[in-house]
């Protein structure tokens, strides 16, 4: 029986003879530049990749602006009709965002499928979504892109039923063409039920916060290394491969750091240039944990060619999440295959540290700097705890850096680093003004 999801993406798993042979269509508009074009090319060369396909040829044209039929101009849509010929390609992909007009003019000239950069991510995380959130955020997204894209006809029917990346999510659905208001009333009890897990993450976060642990989330690129971080940190277990957008799901774990300090460090979803707009959407309840955290570890690969540009990328879906205010620790990984450009990197930006979560060169280092950076988010506070009250003694112990501790006439009065959430719940302890911000 199909459950709605697999209704909704089809089969992940679609048996082909042979890897389907992809085109790539880059535009240069105004204000960019051919090498810009190839970067962003040579990484959907990777996404398409990741999907399950191979790339047999490219084409590039410059462009003011974007042909409102067919996004290239009319004689290089020919030209690329000829390319396709040539090749064999079963799909062609643009790198840029296709309207659905031009992506069913592009169709009925070229014979094939025409699909956009947008449409390979989805395929992807379709590809690599388990959990019943991550499968649901999954089907929104696509459901969301999919239904302006709905046409009656041959085409349609052709486009609903084909296999192949960026079609995993239309095969499945209906037999000849998917009803728009059908697909409208499965968004609306996807957003439902996304609104009611997002409500029981959110009772989750605040189960952790009365705990007062100090919550740090681990944020990159996607592929720069997050995930082996997080197992190298935690012995988490989480999945780790060599492969684009191979973690969906967030994993939450604690981490004792250096000076007895206990943080919860959760993993997120890999981040990339242009992530649709519709992911960031449908994901907004899983990246909460980057906008909720107090601390970002962001991770970046200091192997790859423009390190600056994924930074600039991951900085850009910060802002959308309403994350770009909290506090950053920039840790640049891969350092055992970058050489010399890891220290170049540290060197260019201050306060950051060069690791390999591969090898555990640099762990150390970043396991202090960690802990200073959380200490120094903390408030130095003043108690005073009634004798018979041990157990709040050994909260402030167990959650905060005790900086000293007295018996006096009414009880222990103590001094303690806490987090906001702690001084909160404590704060019927605290002696007036003898808190503030601490100064090292």
């Amino acid at each position: 029986m199909n459950t709605p999801y697999n209704e909704a993406l089809g089969s992940t798993l679609i048996e082909r003879s042979k890897r389907e042979q992809i085109v790539l269509v880059g535009v240069t508009l105004a204000h960019h530049t051919d090498d810009e074009t190839e970067a962003s090319l040579d990484e959907l060369a990777l996404l398409v990749d990741t999907a399950g396909a191979d790339e047999a040829g490219r084409l590039v044209q410059r462009r003011d602006t974007p042909d409102h039929t067919f996004y290239v101009g009319k004689g290089k849509a020919e030209e690329l009709r000829d390319v396709c010929l040539a090749v064999d390609a079963d799909t062609v992909v643009f790198d840029n965002d296709l309207t659905p007009a031009q992506q069913y003019n592009l169709e009925k000239l070229l014979g094939r499928t025409a699909i956009d950069r947008t449409a390979v991510i989805l395929d992807i995380f379709a590809q690599n979504a388990h959990t019943q959130e991550g499968k649901a955020q999954v089907e929104l997204a696509l459901l969301r892109y999919r239904l302006p894209r709905l046409r009656r006809g041959a085409t349609a029917r052709l486009a609903q039923q084909r296999g192949g990346v960026g079609a995993r999510f239309g095969s499945g659905e209906t037999k000849l063409e998917v009803d728009r208001r059908r697909i409208k009333g499965r968004i609306a009890r996807l957003e439902r039920e996304l609104a009611d897990l997002a409500e029981t993450r959110h009772l989750q976060r605040k189960g952790r916060a009365r705990g007062g642990l100090t919550n740090v989330s681990i944020v990159g690129y996607t592929n720069a290394g997050k995930s082996t971080l997080l197992n190298r940190l935690t012995k988490a277990g989480v999945l780790v491969e060599d492969r684009l957008f191979a973690t969906l799901d967030p994993t939450t774990r604690r981490l004792a750091l250096p000076g007895g300090e206990t943080v919860l460090l959760s993993d997120t979803v890999g981040f990339v240039r242009r992530l649709p707009h519709g992911l960031i959407e449908a994901f907004k309840s899983t990246l909460e944990v980057a906008s909720g955290a107090d601390l970002l570890i962001h991770v970046v690969d200091s192997s790859v060619a423009d390190p600056d540009g994924q930074i600039a990328a991951v900085g850009e879906v910060l802002g959308e999440i309403g994350a770009a205010g909290v506090a950053e620790l920039l840790v640049f990984n891969k350092a055992d295959a970058a050489g010399h450009e890891a220290d170049r990197l540290v060197s260019a930006h201050p306060g950051s540290v060069a690791i390999s979560a591969r090898t555990g060169r640099g762990i150390e280092l970043l396991l202090r700097t960690i802990a200073d950076r959380v200490r120094a988010m903390a408030t130095i506070v003043e108690l005073l705890i009634p004798y018979d009250r041990g157990d709040i003694v050994a909260a402030l112990h167990r959650e905060g850096d005790v900086v000293s501790e007295s018996a006096g006439d009414d009880g222990v009065r103590i001094r303690a680093r806490l987090d906001d959430a702690s001084a909160g719940r404590l704060s019927e302890f605290v002696v007036p003004g003898g808190s503030g911000r601490m100064v090292e």
